[in-house]
């Protein structure tokens, strides 16, 4: 049974797993998409999307935070600088995972993880986002045709 089992431990030791997912991490900011098996990619995303969230705002207590899990001062950087303010409207789902097929050697199920933004295929083909309805409840209500005055209520006057 698996109670109480919220995270997967990768087959690997407490140091070996967050040093493994810090460097991934790393990797990911760096490179804005890496392969690796699908086990892995969600272990990822669970690891860099807070960070991604923390960095909305870049305040010294944040990159305090965001430096102790990454340890590596260009990447955080990078994040506070390049990645923040490209996702800042977006309010959550920053990573995409796209599965690849199984590896050669061992069969493994592999995937592609990738900060959402940074995908130009995907984002080409999205079209303008439409309002919602909510927005258009309480709003104004369209102008009603302009009013011509003619000549002869003109000369009445």
């Amino acid at each position: 049974m698996r109670h109480g089992k919220k995270i997967n431990h990768l087959g690997r030791q407490t140091a070996h797993r967050k040093s493994m997912l810090a460097n991934m991490a790393c990797s990911l900011i760096e490179h804005k998409r890496i392969n690796t098996t699908v086990a892995k990619a969600k272990a990822l995303k669970q690891f860099v999307e807070p960070m991604i969230t923390k960095s909305k705002e870049d305040t010294t207590h944040n990159r305090r935070i965001v430096m102790a899990r990454l340890r590596q001062k260009d990447a955080v950087t990078e994040l506070f600088r390049d990645v923040a303010p490209k996702i800042a409207d977006r309010p959550g789902g920053y990573t995409r995972i796209i599965k690849l097929g199984n590896r050669l050697g061992d069969n493994a199920d592999m995937a592609m993880i990738e900060l959402v933004d940074y995908n130009e295929i995907y984002n080409a083909e999205k079209k303008a986002k439409k309002t919602t309805r909510r927005s258009r409840r309480g709003g104004s209500k369209p102008e009603a045709a302009p009013v011509v005055e003619t000549k002869a209520s003109n000369e009445e006057e």
